[in-house]
Order: structure tokens, then C-alpha cells, then sequence
């Protein structure tokens, strides 16, 4: 093994392999020795949201889609109906800030700065926004999928990116569409990653009503939240669900699917829109 690298020397970090990581020197301790290796962490930033001309939020993320992850926000709080209430969307430079024009339902604005519920997730961090809208919704529509199908896609979601094999530190979220179409996103947070690709579907004009949504995290209430606020049907995840996770999604007509792995999955609501 190497002579070990000591901490202060921590400072020698090489230069970045892209926008989203740092390459490092770290010191891997065995039981009979040390070793020194360079390896790759995310890089976070915080990101400044501007609406119609004021800052209203700052989020800890990764540089990437942040026009989709504002879009996704605003619509998931039920600030805006659709994509069509922006005027302009503007990304700073340096990336670290989005600004968006648009014409905004002043009672979900003002809920932005209400107080809110906090989540098991991380990130944002806040729900509830669009309670009255959340509280009486429920998705009802015909769309089905097979299960083979469902399966088949997670294994290719579950495909690890660049990113996730250089720093082991990001969530993902894919929506796929009825037409075939992907979107794909990665951030620190699930809640920041599904935002984004419902933004990028809403940039792109595509109607999510008829799609399947996967996800890395666990599939906690916040995260039926934002499929009901979007009326997608299915949700699906490597991971567990929690018992208001599954509650919501059976009140609110999501069908819940947790621990989709190999040939196999648990389906916890709704599973009539699924085939075998």
C-alpha cells in the first residue's frame, strides 16, 4: 500500500471532471493498512429561484436542468397551471440562478410562504402547498401497463449513470410516456430529480397523465404528492413505500409499486392498471 496522504493535505484537490463532481485524494482505512486514491464527490450549489423579479427560494442541487427543476416546482405547488403560464425563463451564466416571468395563482404564491409540513426527504424539504388541490383530487383513468413491461424498464433504470458510478451520491427519476418518450433526471435529492423531469416533460409540451414515473427513493406521502398534483397513475421504485405513502396513493388513485427489483415487485394500490 502507499505511504497515507494526511489530512491537511486535503487541500490538493485535482481539477473538476465536470460541472457536476470534484476529484479527491482520500484515505481508504483497512484492518492492517491505509491506502491513498483519488475518487469523486458530487458538487452541490445552491441555487436561487427568482419569481417575477424576487428571490423566493433557495435549494441545495446539482447544476443541472435547473429551468425544468423550477418549472417543476412551481407546478407542483400549484403556482402555476402549465407551462404555458410562463413568459420567460432565464438561466444565470454561472448557472447558480433561474429567473421566470409568469403569471403566477396569486393564493398559491402566497402559500409558497405559508407554513408548511416537512418531509422525510431532504432538499426542499416542504409539501403541502397545494393542499385543497391535493386534498380533492383523485386520479381516475384507464391507462394500463404490463408488469413485464414495468420490470423490464426498471432494469434498464436501475443501470447505474456516470454520475452515480463516479460519486455514489445522486437520486434518479425517469418518466416514460405512453408514446415512448424518456425523460431523465439526477440530483442530490428525489424530490429535486422528480421535479425536474416533470418540468422537462412540461417544457417539452408532453402530457404526463398517461405515464409511468420511476424512482430511486423511498415512495413517502410528499412523493404521491406530486403524482397526484400531476395525475400520474404510476409510481414505481427499487425502494419501500411508508404506510401515509400508501394511504395517499389508495385515497388519490396512484398505483403504489415499491421494491421492483429482478422479476418481482410489491404493488400496494390501485393494481388494476397493471396486467400480468
Amino acid at each position: 500500500m502507499t505511504k497515507p496522504l494526511r489530512s491537511e493535505n486535503f487541500s490538493l484537490f485535482h481539477d473538476n471532471l465536470d460541472d457536476y463532481t470534484r476529484e479527491i485524494i482520500v484515505e481508504k482505512f483497512y484492518e492492517d493498512g491505509i491506502e491513498t486514491v483519488e475518487d469523486y464527490v458530487i458538487k452541490e450549489d445552491k441555487i436561487e429561484f427568482f419569481l417575477n423579479g424576487k428571490r423566493f427560494l433557495s435549494v441545495m442541487s446539482i447544476a443541472q436542468h435547473q429551468d425544468a427543476h423550477l418549472v417543476g416546482f412551481l407546478l407542483s405547488e400549484a403556482v402555476i397551471s402549465n407551462f404555458s403560464d410562463i413568459e420567460s425563463i432565464i438561466v444565470s451564466e454561472d448557472g447558480l440562478k433561474v429567473e421566470v416571468i409568469a403569471n403566477v395563482s396569486d393564493e398559491g404564491y402566497a402559500n409558497l410562504f405559508r407554513e408548511k409540513t416537512l418531509t422525510s426527504g431532504c432538499c426542499i424539504g416542504v409539501t403541502g402547498n397545494a393542499e385543497k388541490v391535493f386534498d380533492c383530487a383523485f386520479i381516475n383513468t384507464d391507462y394500463k401497463v404490463h408488469a413485464k413491461d414495468i420490470l423490464s424498464n426498471m432494469k434498464l433504470f436501475n443501470n447505474s449513470s456516470k454520475l452515480f458510478d463516479n460519486t455514489g451520491c445522486v437520486h434518479k427519476a425517469e418518466l416514460v410516456l405512453e408514446d415512448g418518450t424518456i425523460f431523465i433526471a439526477e440530483d442530490i435529492g428525489r424530490h429535486n430529480a422528480i421535479d425536474k423531469v416533470i418540468g422537462l416533460a412540461s417544457i417539452n409540451k408532453k402530457e404526463v397523465k398517461r405515464s409511468v414515473l420511476y424512482a430511486t427513493g423511498r415512495l413517502s406521502m410528499e412523493m404521491v404528492v406530486k403524482c397526484v398534483m400531476h395525475k400520474i397513475p404510476i409510481v414505481v421504485s427499487k425502494a419501500a413505500v411508508t404506510f401515509q405513502g400508501i394511504k395517499s396513493a389508495n385515497e388519490h388513485g396512484v398505483t403504489l409499486v415499491g421494491f421492483a427489483r429482478g422479476n418481482k415487485m410489491n404493488v400496494y394500490t390501485h393494481s388494476g392498471r397493471i396486467n400480468v
